[in-house]
């Protein structure tokens, strides 16, 4: 199927390679060979992709703030797959480390937010005087709102 090696690629040529087990050349010259290093690129981790589509959701939803508990378990999650990601790119071959990071900030940081939100709704109704201040303030809004209200029709 191939030939052997030759220096400038001839048949004739007196470096030519003889076939055999040490394949030097026939006059001991040095022939030039060209060696290719073939490498495969880099992975990175789906873990850590996760974690940071995982973060960038609860910080979302904990930034809206009906629907912070939802935050909370999407940042539990993240927080485990930033873990996770982080494992993952030690090993060659795999990167995500700044990206698994990242999922790791957003992620810890929509958990801190739901928590602190999460103390502060039940410290407002654990207080008496709090719920009580509001009511009043739901019957004031109440009464100014008019009883018949026209809608214009077209």
């Amino acid at each position: 199927m191939s030939k052997p090696l030759t220096g400038p690629g001839r048949d004739g040529d007196p470096r030519r390679m003889e076939p055999g087990v040490d394949n030097r050349p026939v006059d001991d010259r040095p022939v030039a060979v060209e060696e290719r290093v073939v490498t495969k690129p880099a992975r990175t981790s789906a873990a850590a992709a996760f974690a940071l589509a995982f973060g960038v959701a609860a910080f979302v939803c904990v930034l809206i703030v009906i629907l912070s508990p939802v935050g909370l378990v999407l940042g539990i999650i993240g927080v485990i797959l930033g873990v996770i990601g982080l494992r993952a790119a030690r090993r060659v071959g795999i990167t995500g480390k700044g990206v698994a990071i990242a999922g790791l900030v957003l992620s810890g940081l929509a958990i801190v937010i739901s928590i602190a939100f999460a103390a502060g709704v039940v410290t407002v109704l654990n207080n008496d005087s709090a719920v009580d201040r509001i009511e009043q303030e739901v019957d004031k809004m109440r009464d100014t709102v008019p009883d018949n209200v026209e809608v214009p029709q077209p």
